[in-house]
């Protein structure tokens, strides 16, 4: 039997990095079963501390794929959708 992970635990150890370096990771269902991931800089926020757009979406498509989503997009601060 193979288990499902869920998005929030798929998701934690960025979320915590990213608030290490001062972002906010949150994520919204989109249709088709997929997923928008949205970082946020909070005040203070590391402005180096992001890889760019392409290897974040990488990333973030790498981490959900234990999950039952796929990757919508990545929206980081300042991209426009």
């Amino acid at each position: 039997m193979t288990t499902t992970a869920s998005v929030d635990d798929a998701l934690a150890s960025f979320r915590e990095m990213m608030a290490t370096d001062g972002y906010l990771l949150t994520w919204a269902e989109a249709p088709g079963d997929k997923v928008v991931v949205t970082i946020a800089a909070t005040e203070g926020a590391c402005e180096d501390c992001l890889v760019p757009l392409p290897i974040m979406t990488s990333i973030m498509s790498k981490a959900l794929e234990p999950t039952a989503y796929e990757l919508e997009r990545v929206e980081l601060p300042g991209s426009v959708h």
